[in-house]
């Protein structure tokens, strides 16, 4: 359940029997202090504001109409007038026990279900086939998986697609290398297993060997025009590579598969169309041999209209083009209600210019949502994008293997007595885990700095300390002889510290919420976070297991442990970080 929702709903109702016009924001928001409630409704000083009348006075009206709704049917326990206007409501313990208790026999953890499901078609990943993925490729796939895995929890329908770089002019020279790689007796998978190394093969010859560059431009002319032979050594190229991603994404716990994958080349044979149209309905003109579309939206502070050129004079396609036909197909044939496309921020304007062209030519019909998400980049110590020490791109298997060699250390310093077999299983959850929060929790858009002692680290806002959040909680019914399923009593909240924990147990869909809204893992990241700190405090504050502790009073704190596992385990499993029931 949404309560944030809920209350709204109640204290709109509430506003407009005090008089208050319809449609008026009840502005209800979670309470920074627990003095001032659980949440705030501060909706009435705007409207007052707006009536040119007494706030106090109108807010006095709202909370008349609001007590006998709220309170005689238990959900608060009482409500506050405070200050000029704002009503503090304090939920009521037992409605809030109530609540948990149902969430945790359910499983979507009390998190309601679309009655009407949209179809999101969510654009991540996206590596360059040409080359192995980097570093640079690891915010826009596990950002974009997350935030897929949250809009599927809500019961949302999502078709991944994962728009890898296929074709071009590059693929002749890499085409042409790989050819005298199979005539020389090479076999394809020996000569791909390095793609890096591949590439600065081919690179090499196509700037220094004689007649190569020539050969490699006859090999792009060849497979655009789709000759049978080359697109066979395209095939096996393509599916090599594709097999390189393969293996990172199933390092990351990420959900793409090979059936997400929707190349640049899959729309090549719309391409043509795309520019057909675009100059029928006199969107696009030829300037200076190529095609250009004059975006007046876009115009610049002088009034100088944005240039998207979308055919080049030699009649070759560009990004710009399938982009286009991207919105296209996805909005006509997927059905798409909403687009979402995961970026690096450079690729922010061009994707506006998409956008505007894409509406203005009928590809995005009005009733789709097109979001693009940009994030920032991963820096290094020194504030520069992260590379090798040699200055190099750093390959994203080797930064994921750095990850679990340094996790495994940590952990067996820490329990040396795992054997071989558990300390593999949870050093590759403790390490790739590590790489993920560190990167998730960050606000998307920011740049942010890598750090392998923050983000190994037991303490503070990371994966390790979720992950041992949850250990600590299997320890304890372990001790209690008992399994978390059997703990499904209804609790009930006497401590503070218990209320805090039980509000931060059902804010779980107001989170996934602002999530899917506004594509930013960091909220729940930082939810987590919250939620595995207070359970620190109420470990702390409300013995379980100590002897003299009431068997109705540990059954009741172990029925919180139990929200509060599922909950951690959920949250992270949403991020694509597993946890181990020992640590």
């Amino acid at each position: 359940m949404n309560i944030k929702q809920l209350l709204g709903q109640i204290v709109s109702k509430a506003m407009v029997a005090a008089g208050l016009p319809e449609g008026t924001n009840p502005a209800v928001s979670n309470s920074t202090k627990p003095q001032f409630g659980d949440y705030q409704a501060n909706g009435v000083m705007g409207a007052a504001k707006k009536l040119k009348t007494n706030p106090r006075e109108l807010a006095t009206k709202v909370v008349e109409q609001l007590e006998p709704t709220l309170v005689a049917s238990g959900i608060a326990e009482k409500i506050e007038l405070a200050g000029p206007g704002f009503i503090n409501i304090h939920l009521d313990k037992t409605w809030l026990a109530e609540q948990l208790a149902s969430s945790a026999q359910d499983e979507h953890l009390g998190v309601s279900q679309r009655t009407t499901p949209q179809t999101v078609v969510v654009d991540y990943s996206a590596p360059n086939l040409a080359k192995e993925m980097h570093v640079g490729h690891l915010r826009s796939t596990i950002i974009g998986d997350a935030v897929v895995r949250a809009i599927e929890f809500r019961g949302d329908k999502v078709i991944r697609q994962n728009h890898m770089g296929d074709w071009g002019t590059q693929f002749g020279m890499l085409l042409a290398h790989l050819s005298d790689k199979l005539a020389a007796n090479e076999v394809a998978e020996t000569a791909l297993a390095d793609l890096e190394n591949f590439y600065r093969e081919a690179k090499i010859r196509f700037d220094e060997e004689e007649g190569f560059a020539d050969r490699s431009r006859e090999y792009v002319v060849r497979l655009q025009s789709e000759d049978a032979d080359c697109m066979t050594l395209w095939q096996q190229f393509i599916d090599i590579s594709i097999a390189h991603s393969e293996e990172i994404y199933q390092k990351l716990n990420v959900t793409l598969t090979r059936e997400d994958i929707m190349g640049e080349s899959a729309y090549n044979d719309d391409l043509a169309a795309v520019i057909t149209e675009l100059t029928e309905q006199g969107i696009a003109v030829e300037d200076q041999g190529a095609k250009v579309v004059f975006i007046e939206e876009l115009a610049n502070k002088d009034g100088e209209p944005s240039v998207f050129i979308v055919q080049k004079s030699g009649g070759g396609y560009l990004y710009a083009t399938t982009d286009l036909s991207a919105c296209r197909y996805r909005s006509g044939e997927l059905k798409a209600d909403r687009i979402v496309i995961f970026t690096d921020a450079r690729q922010a304007y061009h994707f506006k210019q998409v956008e505007t062209v894409a509406r203005n030519a009928g590809f995005l019909p009005e009733h789709v949502a097109y979001d693009h998400a940009p994030f920032g980049m991963m820096m290094g110590d020194d504030g520069k994008p992260f590379k090798t020490r040699t200055g190099g791109t750093v390959k994203l298997a080797e930064l994921l293997d750095e990850a679990v060699v340094r996790a495994t250390a940590l952990i067996k310093d820490k329990n040396p007595d795992f054997t071989e077999a558990e300390l593999k299983e949870i050093s590759e959850k403790v390490g790739i885990g590590a790489v993920k929060f560190a990167d998730l929790s960050k606000n998307r858009t920011s740049d942010y700095i890598f750090n392998w002692k923050t983000m190994l680290s037991f303490e503070g806002a990371t994966a390790p300390y979720l992950q041992y959040a949850y250990t600590r909680i299997q320890s304890i019914f372990r001790k209690a002889n008992m399994d978390s399923a059997s703990a499904n009593t209804t609790p009930v909240i006497v401590e503070p510290q218990e209320k805090a924990l039980a509000l931060k147990l059902l804010q779980l869909e107001e989170v996934l919420d602002a999530v899917i809204s506004e594509c930013t893992p960091n909220l729940l990241c930082n939810y987590l976070y919250e939620l595995a700190s207070l359970y620190m405090t109420f470990y702390e504050a409300c013995p379980i297991l100590k002897d003299g502790i009431a068997d109705d009073v540990k059954a009741s704190r172990l029925a919180l442990c139990t929200s509060i596992a599922k909950t951690l385990r959920q949250g992270l499993d949403i991020l694509g970080i597993d946890v181990m029931e020992k640590m």
